[in-house]
């Protein structure tokens, strides 16, 4: 074997061993749902971002309009393990899935493309908020039955 041979074969070995090691994260800023370009755009993680990074918002529009309605906002990236667990122990307090209220949520994985889901699915938070009025109107109409018998 002669040794312009030698160098390509340990050239391409290297090669393989560091694309083997690359770590692949879903990636979007912001977008007003996990669809789309949150569920096809990935990205390389540079050295060191071994965690993906999801975090998930519920709020108005980013700009100020009276009486604005509030909508899921869904931000995906690669992140060092240690800043991505900071960021979900700082977003905690805010996680309440309160329908009314502004809240953050996040969550870290390890993984390629371990974060294809959000932690926070949008049918399951309307359904809440959907029970919640259905079980409203139900009491309303309950009491008005009763009062209509008086």
């Amino acid at each position: 074997m002669d040794y312009s041979a030698l160098v390509a074969s340990v050239l391409l070995l290297a090669a393989l061993i560091g694309t083997s090691n690359a770590h692949e994260c879903y990636v979007c800023s912001n977008q007003t749902g996990n669809t789309d370009k949150c569920l096809n755009t990935v990205r390389i993680c540079e050295q060191g971002e071994d965690a993906c990074l999801t975090e998930i918002r519920w709020g108005s529009t980013p700009y100020f309009s009276l009486g604005a309605q509030k909508q899921f906002y869904v931000s995906k990236r690669c992140a060092k393990k240690e800043i991505c667990q900071r960021i979900r122990t700082k977003h905690m307090p805010y996680c309440t899935h309160i329908w009314y209220e502004d809240w953050t949520c996040s969550a870290c994985c390890l993984g390629d493309r371990c974060n294809y889901y959000v932690i926070s699915d949008a049918p399951a938070v309307f359904t809440s908020s959907s029970l919640m009025l259905l079980g409203t109107a139900l009491v309303v109409f309950a009491v008005r039955a009763v009062l209509d018998r008086c």
